[in-house]
């Protein structure tokens, strides 16, 4: 079997001494390669631009160009990059808007080495990653704005197992956990996830989920 290429990674924050400590732990990682760091937004979307990296570690708070505006930026200019937005607390009001610019996940600061390495992992196989409790908090959010932002129109009918795969998907659980539940395979999920963003013409599963609950697709609880 041929080694599987290592997940490009550029790390950007404007704390100098997490930025390092994030890059050192991250070096040890065999299937990880930090390919540049970045201390601003705009540093940031320059460097993402040159350097053509599988996922971005982006914090939300930074001088001259905020994470949410430099995570706009990079999806437009380089789409491939996959984001990971990085935030000290998870009562963060900007998660909402972290995932309609683009972002693919949220990691809380505290979070240990091993998870943020999982996370990068998970992010490049094409998932989302979303803590429980920011899930919970997304969910809220939705819930807010679907009274507010419903749009007309038709909608594209989603099949019985698309709405359950739909539903777990918005409770925070990645494919694997999506198959366990549902007994069927991981290949499986993954399908019914592509088949859901195709038929609502969505890039991510989260941007699925923020659409399902406007349309009311999903029964929230309250």
């Amino acid at each position: 079997m041929g080694e599987t290429a290592a997940v490009r990674v550029v790390v950007v924050d404007d704390q100098e001494l997490f930025r390092r400590g994030l890059t050192m732990l991250l070096g040890v990682e065999a299937d990880i390669e930090v390919v540049g760091e970045a201390g601003d937004g705009v540093t940031a979307v320059d460097l993402v631009v040159e350097t053509m990296p599988d996922i971005v570690l982006l914090d939300v708070r930074m001088p001259k160009r905020s994470g949410l505006e430099a995570c706009m930026q990079i999806k437009a200019q380089a789409p491939s990059a996959r984001i990971i937005m990085l935030t000290v607390s998870d009562e963060e009001g900007d998660l909402y808007e972290a995932v309609k610019n683009g972002a693919s996940g949220y990691l809380l600061k505290d979070s240990s080495i091993d998870e943020v390495a999982q996370a990068i992992r998970v992010v490049a196989e094409g998932q989302s990653l979303i803590s429980p409790s920011m899930a919970a908090k997304l969910i809220d959010e939705f819930k807010e704005i679907s009274r507010t932002d419903r749009e007309v129109g038709t909608v594209p009918r989603l099949t019985e197992r698309e709405l359950e795969v739909l539903r777990l998907v918005a409770t925070g659980l990645n494919n694997r956990e999506v198959a366990k539940q549902l007994f069927i395979s991981e290949n499986t999920v993954k399908n019914h996830v592509r088949n859901i963003l195709d038929k609502l013409q969505l890039h991510s599963r989260m941007e699925a989920v923020m659409y399902a609950v406007r349309e009311k697709l999903l029964e929230i609880p309250q």
